[in-house]
Order: structure tokens, then sequence, then C-alpha cells
């Protein structure tokens, strides 16, 4: 599996933004030779191994030191850039449901392979499943929960909660994800 070179850009720009150039030189320093260089002249629209960005998630969760959270706050980053410019289309409605509706299509701007599905579970409730993915680590789906709070939060939803009830990181068939708001 794949994934978009945007996926690894936004992971680098939220190291930067936390700790500076520096920062980001003690994280890639973590990362094989081969793997440093290709984080060197990553493109957003490109795509790139998903063992790279699994292995780059390693390295900033042990380098940053604020544990597994870092992964919410990252996916919370990415949607908040994302969807801020170049991805704007997905919440001018501000209606949650209106993103979610389009998360297969979401989902293939990210990763080549698997797919996921919206289902409306109630007015401020909806499933996202993922299914076939042929890759997938915990922290991957750390930042898909944190990156469906932002993207919630910014089409209006307050007092967002996205859960995972199941995860194929931790033995599940497939990443299935509960999103609750007010």
């Amino acid at each position: 599996m794949r994934v978009k070179g945007g996926v690894i850009k936004s992971r680098l720009e939220f190291v930067r933004d936390r700790g500076g150039e520096p920062a980001v030189e003690k994280v890639l320093a973590r990362l094989s030779e081969s793997d440093r260089d290709v984080c060197a002249h990553v493109l957003a629209a490109m795509w790139y191994p998903f063992t790279l960005n699994a292995s780059l998630d390693e390295a900033i969760a042990a380098e940053m030191g604020i544990g597994e959270q870092i992964f919410l706050l990252i996916g919370e980053k990415s949607a908040a850039h994302n969807l801020g410019s170049t991805h704007r289309a997905f919440i001018v409605d501000r209606d949650p449901h209106g993103l979610l509706r389009r998360a297969s299509q979401i989902y293939q701007m990210y990763y080549d392979t698997g797919r996921r599905t919206y289902e409306k579970l109630g007015e401020t409730k909806a499933q996202l499943t993922t299914f076939e993915s042929e890759t997938y680590s915990k922290h991957d789906c750390l930042t898909v929960i944190g990156w469906h709070r932002k993207a919630i939060e910014m089409c209006g939803g307050t007092n967002v909660r996205v859960t995972e009830t199941k995860c194929r990181a931790k033995g599940a068939d497939v990443c299935e994800y509960v999103c609750e708001w007010d």
C-alpha cells in the first residue's frame, strides 16, 4: 500500500511547527538513510510506501515524547491544513454528514488500496469503515481519528467524538470509526 506525499509532508510540518528544523532533523536521524533521502524531497501529489509513513510515525513518537496522543494532533493539523486550502470544497456547506458522505473519495486521495464507507446512524452520528487496506498501523488510525475530529469541527460540529470501535492493528478485519457531535 502507498500513501500520498501530503500525508508524509503533513507529519513533517507538524514536527517543524512544534520544534523547528532541529526537531525535524532529530526525527529524520531516527530513519534509515534511504528513508531520510526520500523525506528530503517528498512531493505532496506523489505516492510513497506506507512503510515509510509507518517508520516516520515511529520516529515522531520516539522523538516528540508525548506518546501516541501526538498522532491525534497530527491528524487534526492535517485536516486543518488540507480542508483550509486545497480540499476546502469538502466543508463549504458546513455539514458534517456532507463531509462524511464523501469518505470514500477522501480516502482515495490519501491511500491507494482499500476503501472507506459511510453510514448515517443519526442526525449527529455516523460510522466510517475501512475495508481491504493492505497495510495499517495504530498510529495511522489515530491520525484518522484526529483528522475526522477536526474536520467535523470545521463543518460546525461541537463536542466532537470519534471512537475507533474496530481496528485491524488490534486484530479486527476492518477499521471502524463512530463519529458523534453536537
